[in-house]
C-alpha cells in the first residue's frame, strides 16, 4: 500500500508541473534584425550586394565545362575560387558571431566546384547567410575590438578588409574569366551601348 501511495505521490506532482509548464506563456520568438537605414553597416550591406550580384552574374556566364580550368597546376580552379568565396562567408559570420547552418561542410562544398549549378547555388546560399550575419550586429557594437585575417580591428575595420576581400577575388574571377574567353556581362552591356551611342 505504501508503494502504492508513492506512486500516486509522483504522478500528482508530475502532473502538477505539466499543468504549470503548459500555463506559461511561450517564450516569443528573436525579433527580427531590421535593415538599417543609415549608417557603417548600410553601406557595407551595400558593397556586400554588390559583389554577390558580380559573382552571380560571372559565374552564371561562365559554360559549365570550364569551372574546372585552371590557370596552372597548384592553383584554385574557377569553380573552387567561387566555392572559397562561399567557404569565406560563412567562415567570416562565424567569425563576426553567426554560426554555419547545421551540416555545413567546407570541405564537401570544394570538392562540388567543378559542378556549376552547385556553386551558383552555394553563392546565393553563403551571400544570404552573410547578410543576416550583418544585420544582427549591433550599430553600438562597431568599435569593438575583432581580428580579422590576422589583423587587429574593429567590427567596423572588419567591413573595410572584408570588401577588399570581396575585390580581391572578384578581380581574380574577371581575370580567370577573360582567359577562357568570358567578357564580364556588366562590361558587355557598357561596350554594347557604347556601341550604339556612335551609331546615333
Amino acid at each position: 500500500m505504501r508503494g502504492f501511495a508513492r506512486l500516486l505521490l509522483s504522478l500528482t506532482i508530475s502532473c502538477g508541473a505539466l499543468v504549470r509548464a503548459q500555463e506559461k506563456p511561450p517564450e516569443k520568438p528573436p525579433a527580427t534584425p531590421t535593415v538599417p537605414t543609415a549608417g557603417a553597416r548600410l553601406e557595407f550591406l551595400d558593397e556586400v550586394s554588390f559583389y554577390e550580384q558580380r559573382f552571380l552574374r560571372l559565374a552564371e556566364a561562365i559554360p559549365a565545362e570550364k569551372f574546372g580550368w585552371r590557370p596552372a597546376e597548384g592553383v584554385r580552379s574557377i569553380g573552387e575560387v567561387y566555392m572559397h568565396v562561399v567557404a569565406a562567408n560563412y567562415g567570416i559570420a562565424r567569425t563576426l558571431g553567426t554560426q554555419p547552418p547545421a551540416g555545413f561542410d567546407a570541405k564537401a562544398l570544394m570538392a562540388s566546384a567543378g559542378d556549376k549549378a552547385k556553386v551558383i547555388q552555394g553563392l546565393k546560399d553563403s551571400f544570404a547567410h552573410f547578410h543576416s550575419a550583418v544585420l544582427v550586429i549591433k550599430d553600438s557594437d562597431l568599435d569593438n575590438s575583432q581580428k580579422m585575417f590576422g589583423r587587429q580591428t574593429t567590427v567596423r575595420g572588419a567591413f573595410i578588409v572584408l570588401a577588399g576581400h570581396f575585390g580581391e577575388h572578384l578581380g581574380q574571377s574577371i581575370a580567370y574569366a577573360r582567359q577562357v574567353g568570358i567578357v564580364p556581362p556588366w562590361t558587355e552591356e557598357r561596350q554594347r551601348q557604347e556601341a550604339e551611342k556612335s551609331k546615333q
